[in-house]
């Protein structure tokens, strides 16, 4: 069982995509795409599956204030992201696996012990897969429904 611990803006800025034109809405279509992801187990860092039981973003800033898509819940940072998400880091190391999305190295270095880390890249990769998964799901359905 594992929690996901998602560094927003760090994720956002990994792909340069053109999100700092509309932070509030590249923030909520990430969130969107990330929502798939509780109740799957993407293949890990490692490759090792990583059964998702929750998933916890940090946004922060100009973001701060998009809804949360169901399955997901999400700190809104009042001041400084990286502080946000180093004390949501210490609540959530417990039971479950900790692994902690962010490139951020400095960040890295103030989470607990026991948490994991992976880059923005396996994160969205990860999305990415699920919702490629979610599609051919919906298209079995079709076909199935079908005379």
């Amino acid at each position: 069982m594992t929690v996901l611990l998602v560094d927003v803006a760090n994720t956002l800025g990994s792909r340069p995509d053109g999100w700092w034109r509309d932070r509030a809405g590249a923030t909520a279509r990430l969130l969107d795409r990330l929502a798939l992801l509780p109740g799957r187990e993407p293949a890990g860092p490692d490759g090792v599956p990583v059964p998702v039981t929750a998933l916890v973003a940090v946004v922060e800033g100009g973001a701060r204030d998009v809804a949360a898509p169901p399955g997901l819940l999400l700190v809104r940072a009042p001041g400084s992201g990286d502080d946000a998400l180093v004390a949501a880091a210490a609540e959530l190391a417990g039971d479950d696996e900790l692994l902690v999305v962010t490139a951020d190295r400095e960040l890295r270095t103030r989470l607990p012990a026991t948490a994991r880390t992976a880059g923005p890249g396996w994160l969205l990769t990860a999305a990415d897969r699920a919702a490629v998964d979610g599609q051919a799901a919906d298209a079995d359905q079709v076909q199935d429904r079908r005379p």
